[in-house]
């Protein structure tokens, strides 16, 4: 079975790039590209990608508010977000929408696939220095450190989130658990409540920099 893959991009020679690497994995195949989010939006209706790599600043219609469109649509697709080093707040606000994870725009092959891999898995991908500056953007946001404690989620909430963290989508979760997915995603709103936060990246990052729980 090959991954379905869209490109987002409005360099040509990124997109010309990560196509060529693509093709020389047979688990890969690019179903399209787009320069903006605009033509993304019509390709993601009809084409149904398996994983979408996402630059995030473009002309007529940006990654941000393309991620935003998708998740107003209920589109349930791993996004990871393409990035070069000096976006760190376009890429933490991706990640704040429920983007999976970033990659640099020249980042290896071996990075590349392992990074698509995880995401169609549902993992969420964030190195510690990317989970701390969702911590900080948070608590500045809020002006105060939150005082969370293991005790502030219920012992299934915590189940769920542990789970999350591990990668495991509502689906798999509930079956697991014996429940049906619509009770798992309603302990996930309850968590999200708790935390303060508004995507399983949030949460995770919050709830493991508070030691709730462990990896």
């Amino acid at each position: 079975m090959k991954y379905k893959v869209l490109i987002v991009d409005d360099h040509m020679v990124v997109r010309e790039g990560l196509k060529m690497i693509l093709e020389t994995n047979d688990d890969f195949q690019v179903i399209g590209e787009a320069e903006n989010g605009e033509i993304a939006l019509r390709i993601i209706e009809h084409s149904k990608p398996d994983v979408i790599l996402m630059d995030l600043n473009m002309p007529v219609k940006s990654g941000l508010e393309t991620i935003k469109s998708l998740n107003e649509q209920q589109v349930d697709i791993p996004i990871i977000i393409l990035t070069t080093y000096n976006e760190d707040e376009l890429m933490v606000k991706g990640i704040e929408l429920g983007a999976k994870g970033y990659l640099l725009k020249d980042t290896s092959r071996e990075h590349l696939f392992r990074t698509l891999e995880s995401a169609i898995r549902g993992e969420t991908l964030l190195q510690p220095d990317v989970m701390q500056k969702l911590l900080n953007k948070k608590e500045k946001k809020q002006n105060v450190v939150p005082s969370f404690d293991r005790f502030t989620l219920t012992e299934k909430e915590l189940f769920i989130l542990h789970a999350v963290a591990k990668g495991f989508r509502s689906k798999e979760i509930a079956f697991d658990m014996g429940i049906a997915e619509r009770t798992v995603k309603a302990h996930l709103t309850n968590i999200y409540n708790k935390l303060g936060v508004n995507t399983r990246a949030e949460a995770v990052a919050i709830a493991m920099e508070r030691g709730m729980i462990h990896l």
